[in-house]
């Protein structure tokens, strides 16, 4: 199994990812739109025993769109997010693509919670989109 690499803006915090990945995709809800300051946010799906960091990160936890608890990991120093973790995705972890030392290596899947996209961000017309979270259980297949 291969590993990349990633981290924050500083490098204050740092984190190597275990392959294969569960999913990559685009996420354009109204959190993720404010997290990031933009109109969606690219992840990459993983079990939380795929990620080993170093460093401690900051931790902002809020109520996400199904209810349960969503908590957003960033830098304390530099701001640069990292991962984000919740109630429902439970062991499923999604990592900031744009984290990676190399975002290149990822390409997303699909594109979901398109109900919240703002007009003037584009994606690939040609992934599968969803209204909300993508139906039907976690996809398993690599993608890397």
């Amino acid at each position: 199994m291969s590993e990349v690499q990633g981290g924050c803006l500083c490098g204050a915090i740092r984190y190597r990812l275990s392959q294969p990945f569960i999913f990559v995709g685009q996420c354009c809800c109204k959190d993720c739109q404010k997290a990031t300051g933009t109109g969606h946010t690219t992840i990459i799906g993983v079990h939380k025993s795929q990620l080993a960091l170093t460093g401690e990160p900051k931790r902002f936890t809020n109520a996400g769109a199904s209810g349960g608890a969503v908590t957003r990991h960033f830098c304390a120093d530099c701001g640069g997010r990292l991962y984000t973790a919740g109630d429902l995705p439970g062991d499923i972890i999604m990592v900031q693509a744009g984290s990676l030392d190399d975002p290149n290596i990822v390409k997303p899947e699909r594109v979901i919670y398109v109900k919240d996209k703002v007009a003037w961000d584009f994606f690939d017309p040609a992934l599968p989109q969803h209204e909300a979270m993508a139906p039907g259980p976690v996809p398993t297949k690599p993608s890397a």
